[in-house]
């Protein structure tokens, strides 16, 4: 449907997570924006389309700030690596980005390109420009990384690694740091991201803790923060979070061993926690089937056990819940799985829609922009068959996806 003008008719709809969600509502939608939410099914105006959603529950486009569209980990990546060109690179994040956007996920973030950050770049242009079905992307480009630090290629020759991974993102002391937040701003990057702690997934056995000095942490956050620009920490071991919220990070991606002074950073300063669980129990998967490397399996045993006890210690703490994934790590396009995970931890089915729409909204700050369903607002809107605030996984199964006013998908009910 591309009619300019659109009503849609709600059997249910939730305007904003946390407020009780209407029977019988209208969206009045011109282009891209909402134009006014109305009481009852109204009359469309003269020329307008009506999109028939009497027999779903509506709810705002989903916000994953935690994405990597450029790959994905499965037995074949290390091939995949070094044989796909740019070009076979860029084509695959389309598709990884169409999947996502049909699981109801209107607005991600891309918070680190693998290989060359001008992919996914030019594809959050292309989105942007109505060329690639998509949701909204924000990029980091190419992740804030030391020599020898999580965010880099191993496990090849090192011609190789040196081959397929951009260095324009690797830095040791404090200067070479700014100069790198500088250059990826320069590149077009929306968010800054760094790693504060080694990760599962690089092929290297360094550990889940601090990498960079906190010297460098600083210069990492101050640059970014008068570019504009926010800073999304990944960081599993405790040093290396609350090294990072000490810095004033904006967000910490993982934070599998938070701990009590976390919480008191994370409250202190306003930082959000984005948990990322099922990438910690896909990677756990992974490692007990032996699709990992000795290295990376014994990170993931360490990291798989503990992310979501995190989420539970800082959920129940009152720490602000942004929804992420780290799907690259697991397929593309079951992003709500982690919902479910989420409702193991702890949260309320109400507190976790709010966690991937109104809080990550402000996380990513849009929240002008996405994250409810109100006038002036864009239409970002998605359904389901019956209520999620009953029954939360069944957001795995969207039924409608309006973004920026088009529709994507429309199917029927369940059968």
């Amino acid at each position: 449907m591309t009619a300019n003008t659109k009503v849609v008719h709600a059997g249910m709809l939730l305007t904003e997570a946390g407020q009780a969600p209407k029977q019988q509502q209208s969206v009045l939608i011109e282009g891209e924006r909402i134009k006014a939410v109305s009481s009852g099914f109204i009359d469309p105006p003269a020329g307008a389309g009506v999109v028939d959603l009497r027999d779903k529950f509506v709810l705002p486009g989903l916000i994953d700030c935690h994405v990597h569209l450029m790959a994905q980990f499965g037995p074949k990546i290390r091939m995949q690596i070094v044989e796909d060109s740019d070009p076979k690179t860029g084509f695959n994040a389309a598709h990884f980005a169409g999947l996502t956007l049909a699981a109801g996920f209107t607005t991600v973030r891309d918070v680190g390109a693998i290989g060359n950050p001008e992919v996914i770049f030019a594809l959050r242009d292309s989105i942007a420009e109505r060329k690639v079905a998509g949701p909204r992307v924000l990029c980091v480009g190419a992740i804030i990384s030391p020599t020898g630090g999580h965010g880099q290629t191993y496990g090849y020759r090192q011609d190789v690694c040196a081959c397929v991974q951009s260095a324009s993102g690797t830095c040791d002391g404090a200067d070479d740091c700014r100069r790198a937040v500088r250059r990826q701003v320069s590149h077009g990057a929306d968010a800054i991201k760094f790693v504060a702690t080694g990760g599962v997934l690089s092929d290297i056995k360094a550990g889940i803790d601090q990498q960079f000095t906190r010297e460098e942490i600083q210069a990492i956050i101050d640059t970014a923060h008068a570019l504009g620009r926010r800073v999304a920490a990944h960081a599993h071991g405790t040093a290396g979070i609350n090294a990072a919220l000490e810095a004033g990070v904006d967000s910490i991606e993982h934070g599998s061993f938070i701990d009590e002074r976390s919480i008191e950073l994370f409250l202190k300063n306003g930082a959000f926690h984005v948990p990322t669980i099922i990438a910690g129990v896909t990677a756990l998967e992974m490692a007990k089937g032996g699709g990992m490397s000795a290295a990376q399996a014994a990170k993931a045993q360490l990291v798989g056990v503990k992310i979501k006890e995190a989420l539970a210690r800082s959920y129940k703490a009152g720490v602000n819940i942004a929804f992420g994934t780290d799907m690259g790590v697991g397929p593309h396009g079951q992003n709500a799985r982690e919902f479910r995970y989420m409702a193991e931890a702890g949260m309320t089915a109400s507190d976790a829609i709010k966690a991937a729409t109104v809080t990550a909204a402000k996380l990513l700050n849009l929240s002008d922009e996405i994250g409810t369903i109100a006038a002036g607002k864009s239409a970002d809107i998605v359904a389901v068959d019956k209520s999620p605030l009953d029954d939360i996984t069944i957001l795995e199964h969207m039924r409608f996806v309006m973004a920026r006013g088009e529709v994507y998908r429309q199917s029927g009910s369940a059968t």
